[in-house]
């Protein structure tokens, strides 16, 4: 891979009600929003909105992975505990292998805010060379789960899930990502970084 590949990024919103246009999708924007500010190299989205249904949460993720090749695919939306909630059995099911840190990490985070955290489902998987991570459906949780905890003067007192996203995606193959610092700071361990 080419240090100035560009990252490909799938952004799935998974709601019955903005797939059919009942009301505005919001995850998608606050997707784009913040990778927009936080990554400093090259990146552009797939998007799809799509309904709650298993099957087509399913066809979505192998779509976006092994047809638009899509290095990162984040969902957004159907991870609770609802009879409708299928995203994580969906992202299973694609899976090759489980990255259960993602899930745990985001669920501590959340607790920050909401002791409903611990009802959040959340996974993460690799398919093929592509992480896959389901976040939360709500634009403030989706910025707290990616960039992590501030305290009043902004300084990060609980360090958010993509700080680890970029080093993965090298490690399953992916182009060089780098991030704006002052949101969110990819680490690598020293041998890993490339000079700039």
């Amino acid at each position: 891979m080419t240090q100035n590949e560009e990252l490909v990024i799938g952004l799935v919103s998974i709601s019955d009600r903005a797939s059919t246009g009942i009301y505005e999708d919001k995850g998608i924007p606050a997707l784009q929003e913040w990778l927009g500010s936080a990554l400093s190299t090259p990146w552009r989205a797939e998007t799809r909105l799509i309904a709650d249904d298993r099957e087509s949460i399913e066809n979505t993720l192998i779509e976006l992975v092994d047809r638009s090749r899509c290095h990162l695919v984040l969902t957004t939306g159907g991870t609770g505990p609802t009879l409708r909630d299928v995203t994580p059995e969906a992202t299973l099911a694609v899976a090759d292998k489980e990255m259960p840190g993602f899930g745990e990490e985001m669920r501590r985070i959340s607790l920050n805010f909401v002791p409903t955290a611990i009802l959040s489902r959340q996974v993460a998987v690799i398919r093929k060379q592509t992480l896959i991570v389901n976040l939360p459906g709500q634009p403030k949780s989706i910025k707290e789960t990616l960039e992590g905890v501030r305290a009043s003067d902004g300084t990060v007192t609980h360090v958010g899930i993509f700080a680890a996203i970029p080093y993965c995606i090298d490690l399953i193959g992916g182009p060089y990502a780098e991030t704006n610092d002052a949101v969110i700071k990819a680490w690598r361990p020293k041998t890993a970084i490339r000079a700039k």
